[in-house]
């Protein structure tokens, strides 16, 4: 798994104050996307114990609320196994912090993937430019969803997060 960017105190990637971790790798390539740069899933670093010691150190302050993946695209195929494991570990490790995933990919492509379960939010669907609306809360254009990862599950339908 690769990377670009840790950003710390991030307060437009979801709820509260969080840090968020950038993966490379995306095949979506939507037009006018905020982050072409992360679509090469050679591109950016290598994800190493210094990142995961850096994000943790974060995550360990009692005033940043979770974390936020987004990228590229953190279900690019080549990130699945890796991410899920290091999602699997945060939930574990901090019950009480809240996981957001942005993805191109919609819930019905990939609810039965195994680090769905760790998530509070997931934020699916590709960016539309023709759709696009900077007064959305957490998204980029209309068609996108932000969806209670949570309460889909339990009620299995698909429940937008409020």
């Amino acid at each position: 798994m690769r990377y670009h960017n840790i950003t710390k105190d991030d307060m437009l990637n979801g709820d509260g104050l969080r840090v968020v971790l950038w993966l490379a790798g995306c095949s979506h390539h939507c037009k006018n996307c905020q982050n072409p740069i992360t679509w090469d899933p050679d591109g950016g670093l290598i994800f190493d114990e210094t990142a995961k010691q850096e994000i943790y150190e974060e995550l360990d302050k009692d005033y940043v609320s979770g974390i936020t993946f987004s990228g590229g695209d953190p279900l690019f195929e080549t990130n699945r196994e890796e991410l899920t494991a290091f999602v699997r570990e945060i939930k574990t490790r901090y019950p009480d912090k809240t996981i957001w995933l942005y993805t191109g990919y919609q819930w019905e492509q990939i609810q039965k993937l195994e680090l769905i379960q760790y998530l509070d939010v997931l934020v699916d669907g590709r960016f539309v430019e023709e759709l696009k609306d900077n007064a959305l809360p957490w998204k980029g254009s209309e068609n996108q969803r932000v969806i209670d990862v949570q309460m889909t599950r339990k009620l299995g339908k698909v429940v937008l997060y409020a």
